[in-house]
């Protein structure tokens, strides 16, 4: 028994390495999906250092509901439907595990949560290109991949080596975000490109992939995150948040044209003529 069969579209979000806003973009990513009339899951697949319940403000302690001893029901937050392991252990526990225990644990939280009707599930990728990502492309049908890069070259760097996995195990690249793309002064309003400048572009252009955000650094989305009340969900109306229903309009532009393209395969029928 799975629920995966109920979900349309499984995204993942992915960086070559760690410290580049991945899971904030996940989060923010995914309340802006549901601000645009989707049904939307969030699975954090990041087994070692789960994030989410904070980012979501869940409650700590707060565990799923179990049903038939085995498979979990998602916990609600701001909306969304969410699965983590950091739901199921203490957050000062470190996961001490060989790789066949992570994996073994990441495709039970992805196949034994009971989702619902999705028009998304996106995935919190852990960073790297490990056993997590290799598993979940080759348990599911995964709809494609966004990579979240800085504009710094390190960055880059590394946002190549998820490209290229992703494009070797045949998962389409849906997109390029930018993230900590500028920074504005709050006090007055100057900006400056911190981490450089058109990392994104130059990523984008190596591969024939669109940049489909491109996000701020900004005080107000570390602090709301940390407070686990993402600023799409508590600053609605704000430029940033609008920054994030761009990305999921242009997100789902990008799914919509793969629909089509998979609905216009000619079909080949053999008769006896």
């Amino acid at each position: 028994m799975t629920q995966l069969a109920n979900i349309k579209h499984i995204v993942c979000i992915a960086s070559g390495k760690g410290g580049v806003g991945k899971s904030t973009t996940a989060v923010n990513l995914a309340l802006a999906l549901q601000k645009k009339g989707n049904q939307v899951g969030l699975l954090d697949a990041d087994i070692y250092g789960p994030s989410q319940p904070l980012m979501l403000g869940v409650k700590k302690g707060r565990r799923p509901r179990i049903k038939n001893q085995k498979f979990m029901e998602p916990i609600i937050a701001h909306g969304i439907e969410c699965s983590s392991m950091g739901f199921l252990v203490d957050e000062k526990t470190p996961m001490v595990w060989r790789a066949p225990m992570i994996i073994s644990a990441f495709n039970q939280i992805l196949n034994d949560t009971l989702w619902s009707d999705l028009d998304y599930l996106v995935v919190d990728m852990p960073p790297g290109t490990g056993d997590i990502q290799l598993s979940l492309v080759q348990t599911v049908n995964v709809t494609g991949a966004i990579i979240v890069t800085t504009p710094q070259d390190v960055a880059l760097l590394d946002a190549v080596k998820g490209m290229e996995m992703f494009l070797k195990v045949d998962v389409p690249i849906l997109g390029v975000v930018e993230n900590m793309s500028t920074y504005v002064c709050p006090q007055c309003g100057h900006e400056e490109a911190i981490f450089g400048t058109g990392g994104g572009q130059r990523l984008s252009d190596d591969y024939g992939v669109e940049v489909i955000g491109s996000l701020p650094l900004n005080l107000a989305i570390r602090k709301h995150t940390d407070e686990g009340n993402p600023i799409v969900a508590s600053e609605p109306d704000s430029a940033i948040t609008k920054a994030y229903l761009d990305l999921a309009e242009n997100l789902m532009a990008k799914v919509s044209l793969l629909d089509q393209q998979a609905g216009s395969t000619p079909k080949i029928s053999v008769t006896d003529d």
